[in-house]
Parts: C-alpha cells; structure tokens; sequence
C-alpha cells in the first residue's frame, strides 16, 4: 500500500478546492453542489463544511444517487441511497463532487440522473483523485485535488476513518 495524500494534505486539498469553487461564484442562488452516492458524499460533506465557513450565503446542496443510472453491472451494487436534491436544476449551475473519477461511467450515470430533475445551464466536476489511465468516456474534471497514473490493476480509495488517500 501507498499513501497518496495524509490527513494533513487531504485538509489542504479540501480547502483549496472549496476555495476554488466559490472563486467565480458571484449568484450561489444559481448554483447547486450536489455530492454523489455513495463514496462521494463524504468528500462533497467535507467540501460543504468549509465552503461554509468561507461565505454566509445560502449554499445549495445535495445528494444524488445514481445505481440505477449505471450501465454495468456490478457484483458489488450497493443499496440504493435515497437522493435529496429538493430544487429543479433547470437552468442552474451544478457541480459534481465526488472522490475518484477513474473510468467516467459514475459521472456518466450521474449526467443522466441529473435530467430528471431539470436541464442544468452548464455542469462542472470536482473530484478529489483524478486517474488519468483507463479513462473509458471523454470525462474530465474542472476542479481536482491530485492527478496520478496508475495501472488498472492497482486500486485508489480513500479512508475517511483514517483521513488519508491510498493505492494498493
């Protein structure tokens, strides 16, 4: 196993990228942050916390699960989680969070979840791991926290318990 990021740099990352969020955010009535079920929600909860201590306007926030966006099937399929996105998202600003974008099919599934509850104006990602290799959709990221190029062999996941990224 590889520490990626420790505690220290995952709060320095967190941060960073919360600041970058809000950087050119004038109207945040226009925008939507929504975290994605079920490893992402506790990056985006983190993202969340700092943007905020840093503004005192009203933050738009939720959570989007997507299992049944998905076009594989997954041994692993976890129970679905409940979706809590409690405005229309015709014509806003969303910003995906999640933690690791590696193939693109999870931010895929995600792009068709979202139409249900709208036509977004434009759509952004943020993601906190970005795995260059393998990439099987043309996804990318707006906002990331770390780029690294792993084999496909080696997994990323990051333990919010111990606060800290790793590749085994």
């Amino acid at each position: 196993m590889q520490t990626l990021l420790n505690a220290s740099q995952l709060q320095l990352i967190t941060k960073r990228l919360a600041s970058q969020l809000l950087e050119n955010e004038y109207d945040l009535s226009q925008v939507v942050f929504v975290g994605l079920q079920p490893r992402g929600i506790k990056f985006s909860d983190a993202i969340m916390d700092v943007i905020g201590t840093l503004t005192d306007k009203k933050i738009h926030y939720g959570l989007l699960d997507i299992t049944f966006y998905r076009d594989d099937i997954r041994k692993e399929l976890h129970e679905p989680k409940a979706t809590t996105l409690q405005l229309s998202l015709e014509g806003k600003k969303v910003i995906l969070i999640d933690d690791v974008l590696y193939t693109g099919r999870s931010i895929r599934a995600a792009l068709d979840a979202l139409q249900d509850f709208g036509r977004p104006q434009k759509v952004e990602l943020c993601v906190l791991v970005n795995r260059r290799f393998n990439r099987e959709l043309p996804i990318q990221p707006d906002f990331c926290g770390i780029t690294i190029d792993s084999p496909t062999e080696q997994k990323v996941r990051v333990d919010w318990e111990k606060h800290e990224v790793i590749m085994y």
